[in-house]
């Protein structure tokens, strides 16, 4: 006779769930729900794959090889232009993580600081340093637009007043060397673009509306332990991926300054992902600064009201 787990395992529908980059801690919750069998016991096989800058997610989402991605609005407001059937499912970093990060000694506090100073970053980030100086009256031609790559070695070169990066990685680099940076939030000062996003096709939702309920559940139930111990799911990063070049040190410091990005006051209410018709407002006014044309019902909440609805 089978036993319970063979029987478990043989009724498993298997999912693969496209995150959208290299394996670390910025995945933490996903982790959490897979080693601690939160799929498992929905009924779910999940496969957790890496993306990276060749593995875009929005190609396996689309041709159904992926049943859900992480993404963000602006990567998903564009797929959808060119005819891509996605939605919003939820959310999981409530802020945009860029940030401006300079020195103590030539600090940038607000977008207004960044005049006569300059900048260090992809030049193929330009229109989200334009979409900030729109949003704060700032005039772009009197910041200097330094190509750099994605290293704070200039800045703590001298060779740029500041860089613009994720929050969550170059600052953090940084401060493991021994220098803590002035970090300025784009999202402290406008800059409403939703990061993290679940993913996924209307042909899912409609087909495959179950699975999607319980591999966001899963989801919400790992970035529930998450947040409850950080420095635990930064090892178990380390642990599931020893050969992915990491350092607990860094990961442990990058999982807990992901937290403020991931939960706030509208999260502590309506639970892990959640939106509203005022926060995707605010996106549709970024991403209109960005050159992308959305409507509201890219949003989808159905899938989160049930997962929080029965958990």
């Amino acid at each position: 006779m089978l036993g319970l787990n063979a029987i478990r395992a043989a009724a498993s529908v298997p999912v693969n769930f496209q995150l959208s980059w290299l394996h670390s801690v910025q995945f933490g919750g996903s982790y959490i729900a897979e080693a601690k069998g939160y799929w498992s016991d929905l009924g779910l096989d999940v496969a957790l794959t890496p993306g990276g800058p060749n593995a875009p997610v929005e190609p396996p989402v689309v041709t159904g090889s992926a049943l859900m991605g992480i993404s963000a609005a602006d990567y998903t407001a564009a797929a959808v232009e060119n005819g891509a059937p996605f939605k919003i499912l939820a959310v999981a970093m409530q802020k945009n993580p860029f940030a401006i990060s300079s020195l103590p000694d030539n600090p940038v506090n607000s977008p207004a600081d960044l005049a006569g100073k300059s900048i260090g970053m992809a030049t193929a980030n330009t229109p989200v340093l334009q979409a900030l100086c729109d949003l704060n009256g700032v005039d772009i031609n009197e910041i200097e637009i330094v190509p750099t790559q994605y290293d704070g070695a200039p800045l703590l070169a001298g060779q740029v007043d500041c860089l613009l990066s994720w929050s969550t990685d170059l600052p953090v680099a940084m401060t493991m060397q021994g220098v803590e940076p002035v970090v300025m939030l784009l999202a402290d000062h406008g800059y409403a673009v939703h990061s993290q996003t679940y993913i996924a096709t209307e042909d899912a939702i409609a087909n495959r509306r179950s699975d999607l309920v319980a591999l966001l559940k899963g989801e919400v139930m790992g970035w529930t332990d998450y947040v409850a111990d950080t420095d635990a799911a930064a090892a178990l990063t380390i642990e599931r991926y020893p050969d992915a070049g990491l350092d607990l040190a860094t990961q442990e410091l990058q999982a807990e300054r992901q937290v403020p990005l991931m939960f706030s006051d509208l999260t502590d209410q309506h639970g892990f992902g959640w939106f509203t018709e005022e926060t995707v407002a605010a996106n549709i006014e970024t991403l209109a600064l960005l050159g992308r044309t959305v409507t509201p019902d890219l949003w989808d909440l159905s899938i989160l009201e049930e997962v929080h609805g029965s958990t």
